[in-house]
């Protein structure tokens, strides 16, 4: 079985284009191992709109609690980008998620500070281990597929890398 990893961040419109068009082509791989893998475009202290890490540590929480993360994903890119919500108030957050996770639990855990070593290890991962340098970023086998600067990964390029299967 083939192994996908994908890099991505909720805050990254090239993502959402790119996961739109991964998920197009999935049912086409029905042997591929998806490997979800977020880090953040602009980990704190750097200057974003808006920093996406709830976002990333609630993913991990999903996956923990047995959420369906394709679910996830979708609510987590249009929360970002279609509603534009204040994804850096845990409450907002919680209460946008409130059918998809136990929002009560899901406020806890962040709050109490889990997942923030998932979080710095994912980001080490993509960046430090992976090489990693612009999202969205895909991983199979060895080879690697890598989004242009302001252009992302067009899907005719996912599916030329993903048939080298």
């Amino acid at each position: 079985m083939t192994k996908l990893e994908v890099f991505f961040d909720y805050s990254c419109p090239f993502c959402r284009r790119g996961y739109n068009s991964f998920i197009e082509l999935l049912p086409e791989y029905p042997e591929m191992t998806v490997v979800w893998c977020p880090c953040e475009a602009h980990p704190r202290p750097e200057k974003a709109g808006r920093h996406s890490d709830l976002c990333i540590r609630g993913m991990f929480f999903a996956a923990e609690n047995g959420v369906d993360l394709s679910k996830y994903h979708q609510r987590m890119f249009a929360l970002y980008h279609d509603d534009k919500i204040d994804v850096e108030d845990i409450d907002i957050l919680a209460e946008a998620l409130k059918d998809l996770l136990d929002a009560h639990n899901f406020c806890q855990a962040i709050n109490n500070g889990k997942y923030v070593k998932e979080l710095q290890d994912a980001n080490d991962y993509a960046y430090e281990q992976s090489g990693v340098w612009v999202l969205p970023a895909f991983r199979m086998d060895g080879r690697k597929l890598d989004a242009m600067a302001g252009a992302g990964v067009t899907k005719e390029q996912l599916k030329d890398f993903l048939d080298q299967v």
